[in-house]
Parts: C-alpha cells; structure tokens; sequence
C-alpha cells in the first residue's frame, strides 16, 4: 500500500482505465513495425525494435481479456525487471496523481483480472482507475520464453538473417 502521493500514467484499454506509475514510463509510441515471433504466447504480440533495441510487446487487451473496438494503439515503453517491455493500450490520456487515500485494495478477482496483476484501485474524482502492478504481468515461464525470443533474435540481427 502507498503512503505517499504517486503519480501515474493512466491508459485506456476498451472501456477501462489503467494507470501504472510514471516513473516506469520511458517513452509512448505511436504503432510500430511488429516482428512476430513463433511459440509467443497469444498476449505476446512479438517485438518491435526502438533505436536499434529489441523491445517485446505485450498486448494488454489480450492479457486482460478486453475487446476493443478502438482501432487506434499506443505502446507504452516501461521499465520492467532490469529490461524495457512494450505495452500495447488504446490510448493514453493523463498523469494523475493519487494520494495515498485515494488507493484502495484490490478485490480478489477485480473485473475478471487476478489479483498478483494489480497494486490497487484507484478513485479519482468519479473515475476508477486499475493500478496495475507490472512486476507481475508476465510468469515466470513467460520471461523466461521472453528472454530466449530476444537472444534469438538480437542473433538473427548480428548474423544477418532476417527474423
């Protein structure tokens, strides 16, 4: 639980509100050339490369279960563990700052989303923000299946092939 005011990024996906804290934000980009790549979860939308950095996607509408019929995407470019990963939202809409009393628990099960996804609910005026907890968006086996896709590939951009 925070006790300090935080700021977030707030993001939409559908028709909810996402915030995860600023201070992980590296950039926003608008759609990027993906690279797929087999075996990827389905969450997993491939990677894109940044200034010559291999950066995975990870299409949170997928994650989440959440259809959306915006045709616009964003991605978010977020420090996660020592790595960048991309987040792949509908668009992002503000900085919000949240006191610590404005963060509240999340519900075991908070609109069909696990609990381990989430740092807590936000209320912000009349709107409800889900903070998520990015540690926590991918399993172990998926960084793991993450980290052998970028080796591949950065291999395939040092040797020449073509991913």
């Amino acid at each position: 639980m925070m006790t300090k005011d935080m700021k977030f990024a707030v993001f939409t996906i559908g028709r909810e509100a996402f915030g995860i804290e600023i201070n992980r934000v590296i950039e926003i980009l608008h759609r990027q050339k993906v690279y797929t790549l087999p075996e990827f979860p389905e969450f997993l939308s491939g990677v894109i490369t940044v200034r010559g950095e291999v950066i995975p996607l990870l299409d949170l509408r997928k994650r989440f279960g959440i259809s959306s019929a915006d045709e616009r995407e964003l991605t978010i470019i977020a420090r996660y563990d020592k790595e960048k990963i991309g987040l792949i939202v509908d668009t992002v809409e503000e900085i919000v700052t949240l006191r610590s009393g404005e963060i509240i628990d999340p519900p075991t099960i908070f609109k069909g989303l696990k609990k381990k996804y989430l740092t807590g609910i936000g209320k912000k005026d009349d709107r409800i923000i889900i903070v998520l907890n990015l540690d926590f968006l991918l399993s172990s086996e998926e960084k793991i299946m993450l980290k052998e896709s970028e080796e591949m590939l950065e291999e395939h951009a040092r040797t020449g092939d073509s991913a």
